[in-house]
């Protein structure tokens, strides 16, 4: 991932706050690079129940991550409110990738960004899967502005 080529925050049209907890900061007094991911989780998970015409079951395993690439652009300290912001960057016949960026809320200064690949899956057979005709329709739709 090229830190260069972020788009622009108005290109993402699905954001939610992030909250920091006295937990999330190492020594150094910034939040430690192990919980981004945690907070692009929190993105994903938030971004999926605004997608999907219904209701996710989280036991019932549809989508699995197959790569991150997260970039750290400049530190986070506890305080700052910072919001991630989350988008579908292509979709394929089985897997789609989604773009996000963790950006100061009042500034929108960018803080990190990170690409995931998601492929759907079938955990009874432990295999990739065609993706599912509710999925594709919501990342489509979740692409047209």
């Amino acid at each position: 991932m090229n830190p260069h080529n972020i788009p622009p925050l108005s290109e993402f049209r699905y954001q939610t706050d992030l909250q920091i907890r006295f937990s999330d900061v190492d020594v150094l007094g910034h939040v430690n690079n192990t919980i981004y991911l945690s907070f692009y989780d929190t993105g994903k998970a938030w971004f999926f129940s605004n997608i999907l015409d219904r209701a996710i079951e989280w036991s019932k395993v549809e989508t699995v991550i197959a790569n991150v690439d997260c970039c750290y652009i400049a530190p986070i300290f506890f305080g700052e409110k910072v919001v991630v912001h989350t988008r579908c960057e292509f979709i394929s016949d089985r897997s789609f990738k989604l773009m996000q960026v963790i950006a100061l809320k009042d500034s929108g200064e960018i803080k990190s960004a990170c690409e995931t690949v998601m492929v759907c899956f079938d955990p009874a057979t432990q295999q990739s899967i065609p993706m599912p005709a509710h999925w594709r329709d919501a990342l489509e739709k979740s692409m047209t502005k």
